[in-house]
């Protein structure tokens, strides 16, 4: 069984469906021969050829108005947008086309395409480089959207959402690129869309995170682990549809939970996470459900990253008070 980081079991997930699917093509801006912006597509042109890995335009609208175009009539595009901040002149298609194909047409067609988003900061980059805005895409209904941050679970992630009927958005952050390796099966298989991911049990608290924040919410539980605090933590990975059994059946259980993400606070998709947990576990509740986030700002530049980004420590002060409610 090989040994991938996320980018490599992204590459993979690529080759494979391009290999064993033929109605799969490949489009995004310097795709081909660069190997796109963080090489996630390197050596596929060489493999398929440009009819089906294509380099585009530097257009958004044109590469999600053409891939939907694509999808209507039978393929399965996977469409690379450079970075999550560079998505919004195509949310015009995606809103008004994309979306709603399924519903405007009375199913008589879907649109099964894939739209791989680089999300999130840390990693130094200019402005929107560093966007964490995955709560506009998960308000918009007809889409699904999920977010890996393990290697395994982004090549099976990626397969589902490759074989779904239905267009989804497929959000990988930037700094877990290298950031770990671990084993990826050589064969393919999906990793179900919907379904949270129990990472570690634990009966004191819940701490709930997605992507790229999965690092320092392991952190912060290894620390609370340290001071004798038993954290679960659960990956929630999938944003829509929301697998809110397992959510709710964990903090059920331990009856206090800390929801953390990078986007900024206001109307993030933790507010959601806590609105379901209220509704479902009012009366196993024992502390108010805390969230850790980013902040009502535009994203800063490098040297002010680390004031934005929540980190362990703010992940364990907030699980400490919840515990001490």
């Amino acid at each position: 069984m090989p040994t991938f980081t996320l980018a490599q079991a992204v590459n993979h997930a690529l080759a494979k469906a391009l290999d064993e699917l033929a109605d799969v093509i490949l489009m995004g801006e310097d795709i081909g021969a660069t190997g796109g912006v963080f090489r996630l597509t390197d050596g596929l042109l060489d493999r398929f050829g440009p009819d089906r890995v294509i380099d585009t335009p530097v257009a958004e609208s044109g590469i999600v108005g053409v891939g939907y175009g694509m999808a209507v009539g039978g393929l399965r595009p996977v469409l690379e947008i450079q970075f999550m901040g560079f998505s919004y002149p195509a949310f015009d298609q995606v809103v008004s086309h994309v979306s709603r194909i399924r519903n405007r047409s009375r199913h008589r067609f879907t649109a099964p395409l894939v739209i791989r988003m680089p999300y999130g900061g840390g990693i130094g980059a200019a402005e929107h480089h560093s966007e964490s805005t995955e709560a506009l895409y998960a308000h918009v209904p007809g889409l699904k959207v999920v977010v890996p941050s393990r290697p395994a679970d982004a090549a099976g992630l990626l397969r589902a959402a490759i074989e779904d009927p239905d267009p989804v958005v497929f959000l990988e952050p930037i700094r877990l690129y290298r950031a770990v390796k671990e084993d990826v099966p050589e064969e393919s298989y999906t990793t179900p869309i919907g379904t949270a991911s129990v990472e570690q049990p634990g009966a004191d608290i819940t701490l709930l995170a997605w992507g790229a924040m999965m690092k320092e919410t392991r952190a912060a539980a290894q620390r609370l682990a340290e001071s004798g605090v038993s954290a679960e933590v659960v990956d929630v990975r999938s944003l829509v549809p929301l697998d809110v059994e397992t959510i709710a059946g964990s903090v059920a259980k331990t009856g206090r939970a800390v929801v953390i993400h990078e986007a900024p606070r206001t109307a993030g998709f933790g507010a959601e996470i806590v609105a379901q947990i209220q509704e479902r576990c009012l009366y196993e509740l024992e502390a108010p459900v805390a969230r850790v986030t980013g902040w009502d700002t535009v994203f800063p530049l490098r040297r002010a990253e680390h004031h934005y980004l929540p980190t362990p420590d703010r992940i364990v002060a907030a699980a400490r008070r919840a515990l001490a409610s």
